[in-house]
Formats: C-alpha cells, structure tokens, sequence
C-alpha cells in the first residue's frame, strides 16, 4: 500500500504552488472511462427493443444531445479536480471569449445550428434532402457539421448552419413514399384515350411503384409540336427515383412503338414569300 501512496503521490509537473501528480491523472482516467461508460449504458438503454417505436434519426438525436451534455459535465469535472475553477476561469476569460467568438462567429453559428437540428429534429437520419438542387440523403448530424451521401455515391459535408437558413426540401419528411411525374408529349392525331392508358399500364408495371390504384395520366397541355401528357405515381424510392424514371420511361418507349405512337419532337415550318418586284 505505501508503494501504491508513493506512486500516487509523484509529482509529473510542478510550477510554484501548483503541481499534478499522478493521482490526479488517475482521477482524469476514471472520470473519462466513467463517461465513456456512462454514454454506452445510455446508447444501450436508447436503441433497446422497448424504444422500437421510436425511429432511427429521433433516437440517433437524443443521443447525440445527452452525448454532449455528459462530455460538458465531464470536462468540468476534470478541470475541477485539477484544480481549475471553471467559474473564475470563465468569469476572467470572458474578453478573451468575446475576441474568439467574433473570430469564430460561423463555427459557432454551425453548432447552434446543429443543436437546433439535433432538438428540432425536423431532420434525421436516412432523410433525403434537397440542398441548393443537390439531393442527399443525410448519414449522420454532428454538433458543428453534417455527413451525407449524394446520388452519385459522394460523401459531402454540409455545415449545419447552411440546412437552417437555406431553404430545403425534405423528401422524406411527412412520409416515406412520395408522388413523382414523368412528362412526355405525343404527335398530333394520337389516340389521347390510349395514350393515358399506356402511360397508367407502363407506371403499374413497374414493380417499386406503391399505391399502383393512385398511378394517374393525364392531359396537360396542347403544345406547339406536341400533345402534352404526364403520368403522376408513387415510390419509395426516393433516393433513387433516377433510375425508376429512366425504367419506366423504358416501358413507355416500348409500348409506344407496338401501339405506333410516335413521341413528338420540335417541328418549324417556313414559309417564303417570293417579292414580285424583284423580278420586274
């Protein structure tokens, strides 16, 4: 025991009246791997079958702000024990905070922003976003930026102060299906009544479209060149809604050219008008 007292009490640093021994290295260790388990009882407790009702990105939330505020508490735990007073330190660092957050008002401006997502939660994960025309489907929200994932498979971080003031559309936010439209325009003198029943029979033949009694085509304009239909369904896919468009367009095409519907394109008629004084 008096080994151990003596190993405690060795002095790593002194500087005048101040000194930190070993014990107070212990002490930082115990506190940090307390905290460590501390969150992991937590993230246990949180994603345990009894929360199943909650979603993914709520709960992936809550964790994420109880994570900050153990890491707060435990911080100034440490500098306490250090003897660092986190209240004088404040108080006597308080210009000096006032010069850093001018330096650093947009990081600081990111992590109100990520506390706002991260309590508002009008945002979770695995929700598919529209940001600046780019859609994204968010893999995870920290306290100062965002991770996410574009169509084409690249990561992109997003500061979170950009998801609170730009306007975004939320694809996935009041449900996880979400209507879509594909637009095509036919020649002049097409059947219209077989037109809207090809374009309906090509949208449920689909196998991701859900809701197949809500596919609907309709008649929307008389263009220049060409009548102007579009056929309006429901998928799940929204992330990927891409390639669905491009199969179904596919099946169109196809039942188009066994039907000989011909798919309009861009028509200009000119007309010369001959000067008959020019040839006097």
């Amino acid at each position: 025991m008096e080994i151990i007292k003596n190993v405690l009490d060795f002095e790593i640093f002194s500087y005048g009246d101040y000194s930190i021994k070993v014990s107070k290295l212990v002490v930082i260790l115990l506190i940090i791997l307390s905290t460590y388990f501390v969150l992991w009882i937590i993230k246990k407790a949180l994603y345990a079958k009894k929360f199943s009702k909650v979603d993914t990105g709520t709960t992936y939330a809550i964790y994420q702000i109880i994570r900050y505020l153990v890491w707060i508490i435990a911080i100034g735990i440490i500098l306490e024990s250090i003897g660092v007073k986190v209240t004088l330190l404040l108080a006597g660092s308080a210009a000096l905070l006032v010069g850093i957050g001018l330096g650093l008002q947009q990081t600081f401006n990111d992590i109100i922003s990520g506390i706002i997502l991260l309590s508002e939660r009008s945002i979770k994960i695995n929700d598919v976003l529209e940001i600046d025309g780019d859609v994204v489907r968010i893999q995870s929200i920290g306290l100062r930026t965002s991770k996410a994932l574009n169509r084409d498979d690249i990561s992109i971080i997003i500061p979170n102060s950009l998801i609170t003031t730009s306007k975004v559309v939320n694809w996935s936010h009041q449900s996880k299906r979400t209507r879509f439209r594909i637009e095509v325009g036919v020649a002049y003198g097409s059947d219209v009544d077989l037109v809207i029943r090809i374009l309906e029979e090509s949208a449920r033949e689909y196998p991701d479209i859900v809701g197949k009694d809500l596919v609907e085509a309709r008649l929307m304009n008389f263009g220049s060149s060409s009548l102007d239909f579009h056929v309006l369904f429901f998928s799940k896919s929204i992330f990927r809604i891409h390639k669905v468009k491009s199969d179904i367009r596919r099946i169109i095409c196809k039942k188009f050219a066994e039907n000989n519907i011909v798919i309009s394109f861009p028509q200009l008629d000119v007309h010369l008008k001959s000067d008959s004084s020019l040839s006097k």
